[in-house]
């Protein structure tokens, strides 16, 4: 099966749907298909190549085309960009046809360029959001991927009735899976994304405060300017350490050396406490690491109380309390830890990727 991955992004770029995409493509590849990634030609401060930015084999091709790059004017720039990309993608994709070049199968997460691709088209949601734009893609698709039951559950309830499969996020088990030996002296405590409020990252900075003084809690991610704003609003707490964005690569050893990590997703969003499938969580599973969560419906489609701590979410205090009761118990959290790594099995990118296939052969089957 010849697969064409429209993705309207950077690339590579620093952001989660960079590392998303290409572990897909490769995962994809993995399982036998023929993947094309289509992605516009975008001015990028990352000046590694894709492949070894992500670690990646190059396995599939990455062919880039021709777009506005207005995206730092705002919002128009970010429509101008993405319309002139989705007229490449329909001319790009019709040449190929004529070329007897064409792929069997259409896919992406951007609504606007996959509705200028050829059919048959399979859409993969990640947000809750029902438009015009989402109608005609819906109605343009053989077939939808939701990241999670919560997204499948809100299309039903919007009268979506073509096939829907629920397809988690997922990790590589073999890079994550590097545990260092708890070791002495301070205890780290990491969270690693974006500094958004609706991740809860303010309630772990605040809840830094009630943890003892041998306990740093560290911050790796976020933008320039998320960083610059989160240093300002914590800067008076000692024992926060923000070290910014790292490569992905850089990841796992820094997931490795903590003691525990956290979920603090907000419920005051329902973007990180309903929709969402966040990749750390998958990859805090697999590092071995125990694992203090926000109690939302998003992380318990996957957690329950065998792999993790759960806490009021948006509740410092309680962050607190649960970060001590996994340091104070350390075959507690080891227990934890253990359960986590073993379910982590069940998301691989490649067993991800072997569903969708399916799901798509059967579908154009039918």
């Amino acid at each position: 099966m010849k697969i064409v991955y429209i993705a309207n992004v950077r690339m590579p770029t620093e952001k989660a749907h960079g590392v998303q995409i290409m572990k897909m493509c490769e995962a994809f590849s993995q399982a036998g298909a023929e993947i094309e990634l289509v992605v516009p030609d975008r001015k990028t401060h990352i000046t590694d190549d894709p492949f070894n930015y992500y670690g990646i084999k190059k396995s599939f091709k990455i062919t880039r085309l021709w777009c506005l790059d207005l995206v730092k004017f705002g919002y128009i720039g970010f429509l101008i960009e993405t319309f002139t990309f989705s007229l490449s993608v329909y001319f790009y994709t019709r040449n190929s046809i004529n070329r007897n070049n064409s792929a069997d199968v259409y896919y992406g997460r951007d609504e606007l360029p996959l509705l200028f691709a050829p059919s048959p088209r399979y859409w993969e949601i990640h947000t809750a959001k029902f438009n015009f734009l989402v109608r005609a893609t819906i109605n343009k698709s053989a077939g939808i991927v939701a990241i999670s039951s919560a997204l499948k559950i809100y299309l039903q309830k919007h009268g979506v009735t073509k096939g829907i499969i629920v397809a988690h996020d997922g990790v590589d088990l073999a890079i994550f899976n590097t545990r260092i030996p708890i070791h002495e002296g301070r205890k780290i405590i990491l969270y690693v994304g974006h500094l958004y409020k609706h991740k809860g990252v303010d309630t772990l900075a605040q809840a830094a405060k009630s943890l003892p003084n041998d306990v740093t809690v560290r911050f790796v991610g976020g933008t320039k300017e998320e960083i610059e704003k989160f240093r300002t609003r914590y800067y008076g707490i000692k024992n926060i350490e923000i070290v910014g964005h790292k490569a992905y690569n850089q990841i796992p050893k820094e997931l490795a050396v903590a003691d525990v990590l956290v979920l603090p997703n907000s419920d005051k969003d329902a973007r990180a406490s309903v929709y969402t499938s966040p990749m750390k969580l998958f990859e805090y599973m697999a590092s071995g690491v125990p694992i203090v969560a926000s109690d939302v419906p998003a992380l318990r489609e996957v957690l329950d109380e065998s792999m993790a701590v759960f806490i009021t979410p948006d509740d410092p205090q309680a962050l607190a309390t649960g970060v001590k009761k996994v340091l104070s118990d350390e075959s507690y959290g080891q227990q934890l830890s253990s359960k986590a790594r073993e379910c982590a099995k069940a998301y691989t990118w490649l067993s991800r990727a072997r569903k969708i296939l399916d799901f798509i052969s059967h579908s154009l089957i039918s």
